[in-house]
């Protein structure tokens, strides 16, 4: 297998897996968008108006072009009895069901896992929630409400003023977390031919992702303090500002870089200095050594220090904002970035440039197999597929069970 499809195909280990995707907002996308990334058909089920996300503005404007590629769309009336009907058809035709409804929406509609497992005992069933089994699992969160519940804005914020992360990041991992276990029980299934419901959710995600902070806190036996105020356990592992008003972070965080260090900038004095040999030592005379380094970097312009550092081999980073990553140097020459067409608002059917799967397999990255779909653009051809005629969408278009 050779060129760019045997290539295509490596990246793409989930091909052939049928995936139904009955979501909305970040969490339950992100899971449909990694698997639709790994090869998986993906066909994303929407309301007639097509996924309110795709009308949000402000922050939420990057919900839907973000986490919707290579997927394909049928815009159904679930509240239909014949919409109901196509669903389960699609249902019955996939290897996996995603959603991330209001706890008891599935059931309402008879498209919950217990409902369908006789039927389709070999169907994986994946929930996204805010809770897991418990005595908050009925209650409704949000990204944001969790990261409050579970401690990551206490220590993202400083110490009076909580702060959520600059990300819609437990929604993100949540939904990793959920295509852990659909693998997980995609490998079962292969060996016992068994479908199964897995669940992921935000709370227990959040809770995972501060451990380290709760671990710290059994190991000292001190209440971790937000990481804004947080003691570094290095003494170089901040950000200098230069005179030209760019920044900079840099860490240094053994003694072996503290020498490369010390070599790459000349400061002998400092290599040969017994009280600054260990980081333990460098610590403790951090009020002395950050001035002296914030003065040694500030005249410095951003490009000669960061060719310093690099070749110090020295932990650093300019310090960017999102917008800086559609010319990133690296993602651009590495294909890191993958381009779509906006579908919504005032941009909608220009070209641009969104991160691509963070893996490679081999040397190769999943590719784009389908752009950003229009609410709808896959009625016919997905119910084409499952046996029905040109007559029959037809009439389903005229009764307003699909979108026009």
């Amino acid at each position: 297998m050779t060129g760019r499809r045997g290539a295509e195909e490596q990246a793409s280990p989930l091909r052939g897996i049928k995936v139904i995707e009955f979501t909305h907002m970040v969490m339950g996308p992100t899971a449909g968008v990694i698997l639709g990334d790994l090869g998986a058909d993906v066909i994303k089920v929407e309301p007639l108006r097509g996924d309110n996300t795709r009308r949000l503005k402000g922050s939420g404007a990057g919900y839907f072009p973000m986490y919707n590629r290579n997927k394909r769309s049928i815009a159904l009336d679930l509240k239909n009895p014949k919409g109901r009907d196509v669903a389960l058809q699609l249902i019955q035709s996939a290897d996996i069901v995603l959603e991330n409804f209001r706890t008891g929406t599935m059931g309402n509609l008879g498209l919950d896992y217990d409902s369908l497992k006789a039927a389709h005992p070999s169907l994986i069933y994946c929930s996204l929630k805010g809770f897991l089994s418990g005595p908050y699992e009925n209650r409704v969160a949000l990204d944001e409400v969790t990261q409050m519940m579970g401690g990551l804005a206490y220590m993202t914020g400083l110490p009076e003023r909580p702060l959520r992360a600059g990300s819609s990041v437990i929604d993100i991992t949540g939904g990793m977390f959920g295509v852990i276990a659909i693998l997980s029980a995609l490998h079962r299934r292969k060996e016992t031919g068994e479908g199964s419901h897995v669940t992921s959710a935000l709370f227990e995600t959040t809770a995972f992702l501060v451990g380290q902070h709760m671990a710290q806190q059994a190991v000292s036996g001190e209440a971790p303090p937000p990481m804004s105020v947080r003691q570094s356990a290095w003494a170089v592992y901040d950000i200098f500002e230069l005179d030209s008003g760019e920044r900079v972070f840099v860490g240094i965080v053994s003694d072996t870089l503290w020498q490369r260090f010390c070599e790459e900038f000349s400061l002998a004095d400092w290599a040969s200095d017994n009280t600054l040999a260990s980081n333990a030592d460098r610590v403790a005379a951090r009020e002395a050594l950050l001035p002296a380094i914030t003065a040694l970097f500030a005249p410095m312009t951003l490009d000669t220090l960061s060719e310093r550092l690099a070749r110090a081999g020295l932990p650093f980073s300019p310090i960017n904002t999102p917008g800086d990553l559609f010319e990133d140097p690296h993602l651009t020459a590495s294909g890191g970035l993958l381009p779509v067409h906006l579908t919504e608002g005032d941009r909608t059917g220009e070209e641009t440039s969104l991160p691509r799967l963070p893996v490679e397999f081999g040397s190769h990255k999943p590719p784009l197999h389908r752009d950003l779909p229009e609410a709808g653009a896959h009625n016919r051809e997905v119910l084409m597929e499952l046996g029905l005629d040109e007559e029959a969408v037809a009439h389903l278009t005229q009764e307003g069970v699909l979108s026009a």
